[in-house]
């Protein structure tokens, strides 16, 4: 079984070396150009190019899969399947009609509820109890093929993107390596999806992060967990920013002032918190422009003017 593997996030990395150990013949790994990160502005290479250098792996980082060459190249590594995971490109026909076996896609949802880029955020800010992994058989639509097998897993209270899409990398993994089997003997039948329960999610940008504090406690809660590692909830403090990387959503009366911080009482699971449209959020921990991530009562005893501060909404 030769096999072209498109990924290139963390999210691509259990599956692509769950192939190798399952002895599938990767002919190529195909993931996203390098890119400049970080104050000095370095190429950082993706993750999935990372993994398949450590494994021997042949790479290829294309700008785009439209271009005629690009096609011609990928056609004469002769794969069996393409297997794709958070590759970051729209694969056009010209690619999907290169394999035998089509081209079959890991999306971190249970589709086709959240199709699109941040299927695991949206399932935390949509307050879902279970989420889950798809195996696509891919087409020329966003996310909209037939599917080939299903898992679902439970969202935690304390799941953050970040944690859930590690979850979620090794459940597609796992399942991946399955469909493979199933798909190519001839034993599973694709699935249409139900084009009426469909639901989209959208790219986030790092604005979607800025806090309102007019929105219930519970919305920002999921925000704070839904924004985590990026690009993390923030608020101003003093002309800077400060990040709430974890917090928890308390009843309270409605404070006459939006956004004013709180002393919570002592035994509380929070050191401080802020009124909100709803309720109050208890901040765990924060992160001052800057400055390390701390908890909010080490916080404190640094800026002890910070209580009855009001914290400002976009």
């Amino acid at each position: 079984m030769r096999v072209v593997f498109m990924g290139s996030p963390e999210f691509a990395v259990p599956p692509l070396e769950h192939l190798i150990v399952n002895q599938y013949q990767v002919v190529a790994v195909y993931t996203q150009p390098d890119r400049p990160a970080g104050r000095g502005c370095a190429l950082v290479a993706p993750p999935a190019k990372r993994a398949a250098q450590a494994l021997g792996l042949a790479v290829v980082q294309p700008p785009s899969l439209r271009e005629a060459g690009v096609v011609e190249q990928l056609s004469q590594f002769r794969p069996d399947v393409i297997a794709v995971a958070a590759f970051g490109q729209i694969l056009p026909k010209s690619v999907l009609n290169i394999p035998r076996f089509g081209c079959i896609n890991v999306h971190p949802s249970l589709l086709p509820r959240f199709r699109g880029a941040s299927p695991v955020a949206s399932a935390i800010l949509a307050g879902d109890e279970f989420t889950g992994v798809s195996i696509m058989l891919m087409d020329e639509g966003l996310d909209t093929g037939p599917i080939l097998a299903s898992a679902q897993i439970p969202i935690s209270a304390r799941d953050t993107t970040g944690s859930l899409t590690t979850k979620l990398s090794w459940l597609g993994a796992r399942l991946l390596g399955e469909a493979l089997v199933g798909w190519t003997r001839g034993e599973l039948t694709p699935r249409p999806q139900n084009e009426a329960e469909a639901t989209y999610s959208g790219e986030i940008t790092k604005k979607d992060g800025e806090i309102d504090w007019h929105l219930p406690a519970i919305a920002l809660w999921q925000r704070v967990r839904a924004f985590y590692p990026w690009p993390g909830c923030y608020t101003r403090w003093q002309g800077r920013q400060l990040k709430i990387i974890e917090a928890v959503p308390l009843t309270g009366e409605r404070a006459l002032k939006v956004g004013e911080v709180v002393m919570l009482p002592e035994g509380s699971t929070a050191a401080f918190g802020v009124y909100t449209g709803e309720g109050v959020l208890g901040v765990l921990r924060v992160q001052l422009e800057g400055k390390r991530a701390i908890s909010g009562a080490e916080f404190l005893r640094g800026q002890r003017q910070f209580i009855g501060a009001v914290l400002p909404s976009p």
